[in-house]
């Protein structure tokens, strides 16, 4: 247990600390960065946290603590893959629209052009 717990934590060490220098570096915008770090700091609580992940554990009905630890990291995880899935598809309407726009725009053009 004791193994499992400590590699989670250096995880979600290492995650936070890919993020931070992803942000700094501007691979990755502050807003998404929200959401990785949660979710890192989440999986750091958890794996340090005995008691907090016992209580739950027996709250989940699952005898072994660390399980349940992989459980709660893989829901979180999903969900932030969620939020990336809703903001990819607001992203490819946005340019779908935005090249609709350029088009109507250059035949507007073209047409002046030739009027002149």
């Amino acid at each position: 247990m004791d193994r499992l717990l400590n590699v989670m934590t250096v995880l979600s060490i290492a995650l936070i600390a890919l993020v931070l220098f992803s942000v700094r570096r501007a691979h990755i915008r502050v807003e998404y960065s929200v959401s990785w770090l949660g979710a890192a700091v989440a999986l750091l609580i958890l794996s340090r946290s005995r008691a907090l992940l016992s209580w739950i554990a027996a709250y989940l009905g699952i005898d072994y603590a660390p399980l349940a630890l992989l459980l709660i990291i893989f829901c979180v995880f999903m969900v932030v893959f969620y939020r990336f899935s809703v903001i990819i598809s607001h992203l490819k309407d946005a340019n779908i629209a935005m090249a609709q726009r350029l088009a109507i725009l250059e035949s507007r053009l073209q047409q002046s052009n030739e009027k002149q």
